[in-house]
This record gives structure tokens, C-alpha cells and sequence, in this order.
């Protein structure tokens, strides 16, 4: 493995360019293995090692090993097959291409040395995650494509110009600790760039406006990379930058409070991953060893939880064709199987006891208490009990239980329940024994002890008391059908409105002036200069309309040419 000198990487994306060209069993086994094989060569490569490579005078660093790189990547190469497993019978070509780049993309990024590494993989993984939104071949899937692809360009330009910045700054291309000095221009659009990809306020609607318009499967890819990939930019990048302790706290109850309003299943899990992300950013503005440990470890388990969750959404989905909770319910009669795995997952998130997120989740609280953080501890408190109101009752509730919907649908195909399976048993292991997650974080966590019995009994305190809080107030909670208006009505509807405005303005002005002309010249030439009517009706088509633009704009260059050597 010390040998080992190109992107690990690039074995997903090559099979991505191969997937289309293949069918039946060959297709599937290659969307299977090739994510264990990047898996094993992941937890196989050496401590230190760092592969490079010349390119236009800089030393690209295509694969380092890193202690939160090696996290992100194991998980990032877990979810990547158990992926495939829940798409590959069900996802057309396009999708399962997708996927792999999206994931090998992502991969690259945790494993990138250098920032423009980095910015190459980042934007590979835009341009996969937006094939997986279009995979869906929808109407709706078309529309949120576009606007999810507009913001992350709009992200990477951001990063770009703060990437040139830095280089042009300092000559150093390092991905590394950006705030070790005072944070200037560059560094400042470095993470706002990040920011965007993350969801954070003002534009985090696009989680929930893309997310559930994916496909069952697509989704689950879309809830693993795009933001984990940030979160560990931040965390290599950012580190104790205290504006993001605001930041993220804004996120987490940003997304409880819409996930709460939300009747579409999968827009309350979109809007959750927005809360639980908060709470990773939170952390990374603390910045402390076990804070950041924390994030990892939370990162890790969430992806985990989440995709379960977005599994058994999917597979409701897929069986009834049904996404509305006021559509839903009674399910558990006909899908247990699924019910019983969307719940494991719902108890995950809200980080019950012997479940994964309740050792993840209590390192970043643990964190903000060791540095006398008091309020964020208490918010952090609030939010957990928030979580499981939402996902943890809100979610199976509405969806396996409630009232009778009438609908019998079957469990969804083998392959699908087989996916479902795996994460719950990791949801499960991990919570009752977290020491292989906390030895892949390193010797931080080694001495942290989440069961401590002060830490379960408070715990067991706070989600017994927002369960009962749940059941008390379940008339006044009933999922109904509202439309609930975020920020991105600003760009979808103001915005717009405002631009085909100027539009309509300025074609009329245009046609006015141009009409003005044309009778001009009319006139003019049927008293002397008949052939200039030629012009005027050459002038009203479409090619006359751009030629005299264009004659006008070379004629305002040239007399701004004239006048600068004046």
C-alpha cells in the first residue's frame, strides 16, 4: 500500500463512466464490489501517507491520510454500497453513474491534501448529485435540479475566487487550518463558499426543495456527501471559528421548527438533515479536541441514521406512491419490517440510549459544558427533545401508525429490506458498542464514556418527557395541507418576478427605440434613398435585431477606445 500513488477515489468514478455500458448481473456486481474494494484499500492505507503529483508548478496532494479524512471516507465507502444495495434493482443507469461519482467524488475531497485537489472532486461531486436529482426524470426532479445545481455553482464560484485568493496571497495550495492567522478576504470566502454547500442560513431551503425530489434511492446518496463533505472542510479549515457556533445553532432549530410544520415525509427528514448538521457546525465552533471528535463521530452515525431513515421513507414511497403523512398511515400492518427499521433509525437520530447518535450526540453537549458554555448546552438540551418530537414520534407516528389509511402495500423488494437491515444493525452495534467508532476517531475519544449513569437517566428524562408532551398535544399537531414558505420564495418568486419585470421593460424599450428607427429610415427613404427600406425590413427580423446590437456595442467599444488614447 505505501506504493499506492493515485486517487483512491477514481475507482468509483471510473465505474461510474462504466455503468453505462453495462447490463443484468455485471452491472449490478460492479456498483456492489467497487465500493468494498475502495473500502478496503481506505482502512489499508498506511498513517502518514500522502501521494502527489506535479501539475501546472504546484504539488497536488491526491491522497493523504488524515485522522477525520479516514472517517469520513470509511463512511462515505459504507453508505456508497449500502446504497447500491437499496438502488441497484430499482435505479435506471443514469442513477447508479451518478451515484458513483457523486460518491467517489466526495471521497476525494476528505482524502484531498491540497485545495485545488479539493475544488476539483468538490465540483465533480456537484455534478454527480445533480445527475442523481434529474435520475428521477420527473418534472418536479427537473425544476429542483436546476435550482439545486444554480446555488452550487454559485457556491463553487464563491470558493474558487477565495481559493485564488489564498494561493495568489501566500503561494501555498495546503488544505489545511485556515484561521491561524487573521482570517482575511480569501479565507472569509473559502467559508462562506463551504457554508453554501452546508445549508446554512440564509440558503438552507435547498436541502428540502431537492432532497425528496430525488428518487427513494437517490435521496439516501443526497443526504450522505454533499453536506458531510463541508462539515469536514470545516472541520480541517474552521476549526473554533466562534461565528459558527451561531451558525449552527440558527440551523438546528431552523430545521425542527419547519420539520414540525412539514405533512411531506421526506421534506421533514430533508429538513432534519439541516438540524442535525447544526449541530455538527455548533461543534466545529467550539473547536476543542472533543468537540471536533464529537462532529466526526456524529457525522459518522448520522449518516448512518439518516439514510436508514430515508430507506424506509423510500420504501413506503416506492410501495404506495405516496409521500404526504395525511395520505399515510396504518402501514405497519402490511410493513413491519420497514416500521420496525424507520423506527430503529427515528430513535437513532434522537439519541436514545443504545443507539448510535446517543454516542455521538453527547460528545459535542459534553464539549460546550467543558468550556462553560452553558446556553448552547441548554439549546443543545431543548433541540435533542426537539429531534424527537419530530423524527422520533412525528415521523413513524404519522407515516406506520395513526389513523387507517386503507392502503395494504407489501415490504418492499429483498434487496431494499436487506440495505434497511445492515444500517439498523449499525445503528444498534454502534450504540451498544461504540469502541470500534471511537479507535477509527483516534486516542481523543478514548477516555469518554457516554454511559455514564447521570448522562443516561437524564437522557431517558428528557425523551420520556417529550414523548408524553408528544401524545398530549398530538390534536393540536395533526399533519395538515400547508405550504410552508422559506427564503428560497425570494429567488424562486421575488427574484424572478423582479428579473421578467426588467425583461419585459427593457424589451419594450428596445422595440420602442427600434421602431423609432425603422420610421425614420422609412421616411427618410422613401423621399431619397428608396433602398434604405431594404434596411428597415431587414432590421425588424431577428438577425437585423443582433447585428445592430452588435454594431452598436463594436461602435461604443471603438469610442471607448478612442477616448482612453485622448
Amino acid at each position: 500500500m505505501s506504493e499506492l500513488n493515485f486517487p483512491i477515489a477514481f475507482i468509483l468514478i471510473a465505474g461510474a463512466v462504466l455503468i453505462p455500458f453495462l447490463r443484468g448481473h455485471l452491472r449490478s456486481l460492479l456498483v456492489l464490489v467497487l465500493p468494498l474494494l475502495v473500502l478496503t484499500l481506505i482502512l489499508l492505507l498506511p498513517e502518514g501517507h500522502a501521494s502527489t503529483i506535479e501539475f501546472l508548478g504546484f504539488n497536488l496532494v491526491w491522497l493523504q491520510h488524515s485522522q477525520f479524512g479516514i472517517v469520513f471516507a470509511v463512511i462515505f465507502s459504507i453508505v456508497a454500497f449500502v446504497g447500491n444495495l437499496y438502488a441497484y434493482r430499482q435505479a435506471n443507469s443514469l442513477e447508479l453513474s451518478a451515484a458513483l461519482l457523486y460518491s467517489g467524488s466526495a471521497i476525494g475531497v476528505v482524502l484531498a491534501g491540497d485545495l485545488i485537489t479539493l475544488f476539483i472532486f468538490w465540483e465533480l461531486m456537484a455534478v454527480g448529485s445533480t445527475l442523481v436529482i434529474w435520475s428521477n426524470r420527473t418534472k418536479e426532479a427537473h425544476r429542483a435540479g436546476l435550482r439545486y445545481v444554480l446555488i452550487h455553482l454559485l457556491g463553487g464560484v464563491i470558493l474558487m475566487v477565495g481559493i485564488a485568493a489564498h494561493v495568489a496571497q501566500t503561494g501555498d495550495i495546503t488544505f489545511k487550518d485556515m484561521t491561524a492567522g487573521q482570517m482575511g478576504f480569501a479565507e472569509i470566502m473559502i467559508l462562506i463558499g463551504v457554508l453554501v454547500n452546508i445549508g446554512a442560513p440564509p440558503i438552507s431551503a435547498w436541502i428540502a426543495d431537492a432532497y425528496p425530489e430525488a428518487s427513494p434511492s437517490g435521496s439516501v446518496f443526497l443526504s450522505a456527501f454533499t453536506t458531510k463533505t463541508a462539515v469536514y472542510v470545516l472541520i480541517v479549515g474552521f476549526a473554533g471559528t466562534e461565528a459558527l457556533i451561531y451558525i449552527g445553532l440558527y440551523m438546528v432549530f431552523y430545521g425542527i421548527i419547519y420539520a414540525l410544520l412539514e405533512n411531506d415525509m421526506r421534506r421533514i427528514l430533508a429538513y432534519s438533515v439541516v438540524s442535525q448538521v447544526g449541530f455538527m457546525v455548533t461543534g466545529i465552533g467550539i473547536g476543542t479536541d472533543l468537540a471536533l471528535a464529537g462532529v466526526a463521530a456524529h457525522a459518522f452515525s448520522h449518516i448512518i441514521y439518516k439514510a436508514l431513515l430515508l430507506m424506509s421513507a423510500g420504501s413506503v414511497l416506492y410501495q404506495t406512491g405516496k409521500r404526504k403523512c395525511t395520505d399515510l398511515g396504518g402501514l405497519f400492518q402490511t410493513m413491519p419490517k420497514t416500521a420496525l427499521c424507520g423506527i430503529i433509525g427515528a430513535l437513532a437520530i434522537s439519541a436514545f440510549p443504545l443507539t448510535s447518535g446517543f454516542i455521538s450526540k453527547s460528545m459535542v453537549s459534553t464539549a460546550a459544558a467543558d468550556q462553560h458554555l452553558m446556553l448552547v448546552w441548554f439549546l443543545f438540551t431543548a433541540a435533542t427533545a426537539g429531534t424527537f418530537f419530530y423524527a422520533g414520534l412525528k415521523f413513524p407516528w404519522f407515516v406506520f401508525f395513526q389513523k387507517d389509511s386503507g392502503m395494504r402495500p407489501e415490504e418492499p423488494p429483498a434487496n431494499m429490506r436487506w440495505a434497511m437491515y445492515i444500517f439498523a444493525f449499525f445503528c444498534l452495534a454502534l450504540g451498544v458498542y461504540p469502541a470500534p467508532l471511537y479507535d477509527l476517531i483516534g486516542p481523543t475519544v478514548n477516555n469518554y464514556n457516554a454511559y455514564s449513569a447521570s448522562h443516561v437517566i437524564s437522557q431517558l428524562q428528557l425523551l420520556l418527557f417529550s414523548g408524553l408532551a408528544f401524545f398530549v398535544l398530538l390534536p393540536l399537531i395533526k399533519c395538515t395541507l400547508t405550504i410552508s414558505l422559506d427564503f428560497d420564495w425570494l429567488y424562486r418568486k421575488l427574484f424572478f418576478g423582479f428579473a421578467l419585470s426588467i425583461g419585459k421593460l427593457t424589451a419594450k424599450t428596445y422595440n420602442s427605440l427600434l421602431g423609432f428607427l425603422n420610421n425614420l429610415i422609412s421616411s427618410i427613404g422613401q423621399r431619397k434613398y428608396p433602398r434604405l427600406n431594404r434596411f428597415s425590413s431587414w432590421s425588424q427580423t431577428i438577425e437585423g435585431m443582433l447585428s445592430i446590437t452588435l454594431l452598436v456595442f463594436g461602435l461604443s467599444l471603438l469610442l471607448y477606445l478612442f477616448y482612453s488614447i485622448l
